[in-house]
């Protein structure tokens, strides 16, 4: 099966080569055979069962005249911390909420599902998104087991949008969703060589979305082109009364994030450098040099600039997680009290604790104790840690940055080539240290990565980051940068063993 664009998909279904239903049949058939069979991605963890009756639902719209747009009949993915108005369950890959079915559809299910999307099933995900032990592996569930990256399948799919990223690269739908609080869009983006745009906070409703913290967590796109990112995000954007982040003065609103793929959109930008942020991977060095040549040739004013460590803030931004997490999860969870078996953040400790042998075989859950910890988010501590944070990441590092010098956007590496996998030790053996998500994260601004090559067949991506609402403009430069480059090859289902230069 040939990896269609939406764009192409559209027109095969519109010139009657193909129906949703086809089109849905086809995508199932690569899942058991690549994600439950041989090569065994694991990347979804659960079907949608009524899968193929809205196919001919949205086929029957087709057949008379009803187009609701470039979505229409097109089957995505949706990372499992998202509530779904159907027959599937929601549960942040836990145990704990095995069995739950949401009372109605996350916001943008409900856009998504308005657009015409198919919405193919779930995606696995790091358990509760990231945010429970201190030694995780990525891509682990106690509900959904362990995603494997497609193009080394003994390599970590990163986290915690481990699933959506896996089943995008190894093309098991067209595109998926993904959540972020930091990194969680980005890393598994650039490290299964896809397409990953982690948009404003506000940008996209989070109402139905299983929280970590409103200050960071944003849903978004994920895709194998630009271009198709560029499709959902035009979908996913807009005002939601019940997520006050929507509600922002200073939002920015597009329905068409399209128009602005321009392939000369480099042309006479000015790209801060933020050789800080890099890292010292001289592979992963190379290949962003090369990357930053290929801007220069497209016309853009390339400025190095400097970003203190986001280390500087890494202390306060834990400590507004902790709060933020047990106030919104206590919040969602009491909300879902006819759906689920636990009613807070405290009986999921408890939960876990009683069912340790399922659910806590390779790591704890030291960060949800500690958030059970913390008292309300009128406390100072916590209201200190969030001013903090977004001194330094906004008015004295990006706004900061970007004012001097003039810029467009800030560059840098995604990050570095997929690490093993080790459910021993987790995470802490990551064989790369580019700070590449946190600025954006924690100041909750625009961040997207697209492919810039590959280190012995594993992914390397690079960052396009910049202000608040300034999509467009991030959009506009990194499609200018894929099109130019057009370095993104599919998975081959290998093992590291098997890698070639």
């Amino acid at each position: 099966m040939q990896e269609w664009t939406i764009a192409e998909m559209g027109e095969k279904m519109a010139s009657g080569q193909l129906t949703a239903r086809q089109l849905a049949e086809m995508y199932l058939g690569r899942i058991a055979m690549l994600d439950e069979g041989e090569a065994g991605v694991n990347a979804v963890i659960e079907l949608n069962p009524d899968a193929l009756a809205l196919a001919e639902t949205l086929d029957a719209e087709r057949e008379a005249g009803k187009i609701r747009g470039p979505l229409h009949g097109i089957p995505v993915l949706i990372k499992d911390n998202i509530d779904t108005f159907d027959r599937m369950t929601t549960t942040a890959g836990s145990l704990a909420l095995e069995g739950s079915v949401a009372l109605q559809d996350a916001s943008l299910v409900g856009r998504l599902r308005e657009a015409g999307a198919l919405i193919l099933g779930k995606t696995n995900l790091s358990e509760w998104a990231n945010f429970r032990g201190k030694r995780s592996t990525s891509g682990w569930s106690s509900r959904g087991g362990l995603t494997r990256n497609p193009y080394a399948l003994d390599r970590s799919a990163c986290g915690s949008s481990s699933g959506s990223a896996a089943a995008v690269a190894a093309n098991l739908c067209a595109a998926a969703i993904g959540t972020e609080t930091d990194g969680s869009i980005i890393c598994p983006a650039q490290t299964n060589g896809i397409v990953g745009i982690k948009p404003t906070v506000g940008l996209v409703s989070r109402t139905g979305v299983i929280p970590i913290a409103h200050s960071q967590d944003t849903a978004g796109p994920m895709a194998r082109t630009l271009a198709d990112a560029a499709i959902m995000l035009g979908v996913l954007a807009g005002v939601d009364e019940t997520d006050a982040a929507t509600l922002d003065v200073g939002r920015s609103a597009n329905d068409d994030y399209t128009q602005f793929l321009d392939p000369d959109g480099l042309k006479g930008a000015r790209i801060g450098v933020a050789r800080s942020l890099f890292g010292t991977d001289q592979r992963v060095l190379k290949l962003i040099e090369s990357g930053l040549e290929t801007m220069k040739s497209l016309g853009a004013e390339l400025i190095d600039v400097e970003l203190a460590s986001s280390d500087t803030f890494g202390k306060s931004e834990l400590e507004v997680l902790l709060y933020e997490f047990k106030a919104d999860l206590n919040a969602y969870l009491a909300n879902r009290e006819r759906m689920a078996k636990v009613h807070s953040l405290e009986d999921v400790i408890k939960f876990n604790q009683d069912n340790c042998a399922r659910v806590l075989p390779y790591f704890g859950h030291e960060r949800m104790e500690a958030a059970q910890e913390k008292g309300p988010l009128t406390s100072k501590r916590y209201l200190n840690a969030l001013a903090k944070n977004h001194r330094l990441s906004r008015e004295e590092g990006i706004d900061a940055v970007m004012k001097e010098h003039k810029l467009d956007a800030i560059v840098c590496p995604s990050g570095g080539p997929a690490w093993m996998i080790d459910l021993v030790n987790g995470d802490g053996i990551r064989s790369w240290d580019v700070d590449s998500f946190s600025y954006a994260a924690v100041a909750g601004y625009p961040h997207i990565t697209v492919p810039a090559g590959y280190i012995f067949g594993l992914p390397v991506g690079i960052s396009f980051f910049g202000g608040a609402w300034q999509e467009p403009t991030l959009i506009r430069l990194a499609y200018a940068f894929e099109q130019a480059t057009q370095v993104r090859v599919p998975p081959k289902f290998l093992s590291t063993a098997d890698l070639t230069v």
